[in-house]
């Protein structure tokens, strides 16, 4: 049998190869193959915008249906028009939002002059909120201005927006402002 030297090499080296698979069990046997469940298979799905910037990146957001209703993971949503399924380094940890225990769940208060927050109820924020708005309205509320022009607006109270609203949000939040009479309306989106 002729046998050139470079058959000899793939021979050998097919051999060795064999043997060492041989000596540590290689089973070419047919393994039956076990799937792994998803931690997202019972979760519901929520979609919504990162609110790190004025992008906008689409995300979804598995939360758990145990009845905690806790975050089990958020991913780039793929069908968003603006992302379409990537995140940044800041948008993929926006997980760390929700499951955060250094995060602030309850409103807190600190009375004028004091060097102590306590925590308050939801009901007394927003309502303290709402008559501080109010207040602030009717003290500031111009109906004419010097020349006698009807301008109906309350310069006492300006709004600085949020990145993390989406066109529909921007325009009720707008309509509001404008409805009680805001002149100094300004938009965060780059800070």
């Amino acid at each position: 049998m002729d046998v050139t030297r470079r058959q000899f090499m793939q021979l050998t080296g097919a051999a060795a190869a064999g043997l060492s698979l041989s000596g540590i069990g290689f089973d070419l046997s047919p393994v039956k193959a076990h799937a792994q469940m998803l931690k997202t298979a019972y979760a519901k799905e929520t979609t919504t915008i990162c609110c790190y910037c004025a992008v906008g990146c689409g995300a979804i957001v598995h939360t758990s249906l145990k009845g905690d209703g806790r975050v089990i993971n958020i991913e780039g949503d793929p069908d968003h028009v603006i992302s379409r399924g990537s995140l940044c380094s800041k948008g993929a940890s926006l997980a760390q939002l929700t499951e955060n225990e250094n995060r602030l769940t309850e409103p807190m208060y600190r009375a004028p002059y004091s060097r102590e927050w306590k925590q308050v109820s939801w009901d007394w924020a927003l309502e303290q909120i709402a008559k501080r708005v109010k207040k602030t309205r009717d003290a500031t509320f111009e109906h004419k201005n010097d020349k006698g022009q009807v301008v109906n607006r309350a310069a006492g109270i300006a709004s600085v927006g949020s990145a993390a609203m989406d066109n529909e949000e921007c325009w009720v939040y707008q309509a509001m402002l404008r409805a009680m009479g805001l002149t100094w309306i300004e938009h965060q989106a780059r800070i």
